[in-house]
């Protein structure tokens, strides 16, 4: 498949009307074609030269689009074979759908061990019964026409209590419910970074974030895992970054947690310099067992943001996330919302409410059992990649594991043509590093996870052997 340049610039319509660099605004433009599935994996697009002639722009706007789009692993250049959308589609029935590329993560074959996407495999006991008594509570209602843009005010008080017991008093009113931690991330980015603007992420960083900034065009700046210079960064007038955003507890990917003193620096530097601080919550409740962390990085600053969801502490299918933030935000949030969502699933809200004053004991309950299995897991590597270097992390759900040579992409193509799914580091870090990385979840059970570290053996023995790169969709993307 070929696309002809002319055709390219009607698909593209008006790329330009927005704010900000030109090649941020081709780049997202291009990115959603690409994820919506409207240039398919395969198709060749129009040399730099000929796309910049026909959209009458420079070349080097079309260069510096395509290089983010090949940064973000959703093209390939490769000299004489020109650029093309990463990947083309697999055989079988999967790819009928049209869908974006990276839903084939989320959605493996049968036949693949899925340890690219982290999130409970099952439902646990307490999430039914907590249905049962908000469905009980349905039965209930009158005069609620059910529509709810900032939240059930039900669970935006659990939400409220959950912070206070914490030691972040709360009120109801600074509390947004959203669907999931995804679509809090996407209106941050909406409210605070628009097309032009910037966003100061660490590097590696969660992937889903990454993707809500260079949905807004935004152009995206790194510091090191704990933001180690940031206020330096925050304090510089001629590059301030319109929102940061830091995982303070159990990092994805690298399983790091933030001491206190870091905690108090970061909220102290971004309230003084008026940038929107933004910590990701979502990994927080997640400590193996003897392991303490500091309170919310939202205890240390009035000015936090704070992002929470139910989908790694109950289960991912239970579509619940929340912002806690001051008033003035989250009203600005609610606005931004209510354009789009008119708001979330009540019988939803009303089973997380529920959940929610039980969630940390929740978590505790299965600490030792996800602990056993990282602990598995990293014997399996040892055994049988003992080259790998697959650090021991106090909690969260992955490993953040470095190969001794060669790099991350070329590694998840042969690990997922040999049954397993792995997400390489390129994918987590905006700054053009980590190729030497992979991220591997470890909440499988034993015997899943045994076979996950052979097949993993095998696709590394193929990859020093210098099995031939036959063209496979990448394992990056929107992986969580």
């Amino acid at each position: 498949m070929s696309m002809d340049p002319a055709a390219l610039a009607d698909r593209l319509g008006r790329w330009s009307a927005g704010r900000g660099p030109l090649y941020l605004l081709l780049a997202a433009r291009l990115r959603r074609l690409i994820d919506e599935g409207e240039l398919a994996p395969g198709t060749a697009l129009p040399p730099d030269r000929t796309l910049a002639a026909a959209l009458t722009v420079a070349r080097g706007t079309v260069v510096a689009a395509y290089e983010e789009l090949r940064r973000e692993g959703r093209i390939r250049r490769r000299q004489g074979s020109g650029t093309r959308v990463a990947g083309p589609v697999r055989p079988g029935p999967r790819e009928s759908t049209g869908a974006p590329v990276f839903l084939h993560l989320l959605e493996p074959r049968d036949d693949v061990v899925l340890l690219a996407c982290a999130a409970p495999d099952a439902p646990p006991p307490a999430l039914p019964a907590a249905y049962e008594r908000a469905l009980a509570r349905l039965r209930e209602v009158t005069g609620d026409i059910g529509y709810h843009p900032l939240g059930h005010v039900r669970l935006r008080r659990a939400v409220a209590e959950h912070y206070a017991r914490r030691g972040v008093p709360t009120e109801p009113d600074q509390v947004l419910v959203t669907n999931g931690g995804q679509q809090a991330l996407a209106l941050l980015a909406r409210a605070f970074v628009g097309p032009g603007g910037t966003a100061l992420v660490e590097a590696p960083t969660y992937p889903g974030a990454l993707e809500a900034f260079r949905e807004q065009a935004a152009a995206v700046r790194t510091l090191p895992v704990g933001l180690d210079g940031f206020g330096r960064a925050v304090r510089d007038r001629g590059r301030r970054p319109d929102l940061a955003y830091v995982a303070a507890t159990h990092h994805n990917p690298t399983g790091a947690v933030l001491p206190p003193l870091v905690r108090r620096r970061l909220a102290a530097a971004a309230e003084a310099a008026g940038v929107p601080l933004v910590d990701d919550e979502v990994l927080a409740h997640l400590a193996f067992p003897g392991r303490d962390t500091p309170p919310p990085l939202a205890a240390y600053g009035r000015t936090v943001i704070s992002v929470g969801s139910l989908s790694k502490s109950v289960w991912g299918g239970l579509r619940v996330g929340w912002i806690r933030a001051p008033r003035p935000v989250v009203d600005r949030l609610g606005r931004l919302r209510a354009v789009h969502d008119l708001g979330g699933n009540v019988a939803a809200q009303l089973a997380a409410a529920e959940l929610l004053p039980r969630v940390e004991s929740l978590c505790a309950d299965g600490a030792a059992d996800r602990r056993a299995r990282h602990d598995h897991l990293r014997t399996e590597l040892a055994r049988r990649l003992p080259d790998w270097q697959a650090p021991p992390v106090p909690g969260g759900q992955t490993l953040w594991v470095r190969l001794p040579h060669g790099d991350g992409d070329s590694f998840a193509q042969t690990a997922l043509r040999h049954g397993v799914a792995v997400l390489p580091g390129s994918g987590l870090d905006a700054s053009g590093g980590s190729r030497e990385f992979v991220r591997i979840h470890f909440l499988a059970d034993h015997a899943t996870l045994t076979t996950a570290a052979e097949r993993l053996a095998r696709a590394w023995r193929a990859y020093e052997g210098g099995e031939p790169d036959r063209d496979t969709p990448p394992s990056r993307a929107l992986a969580v």
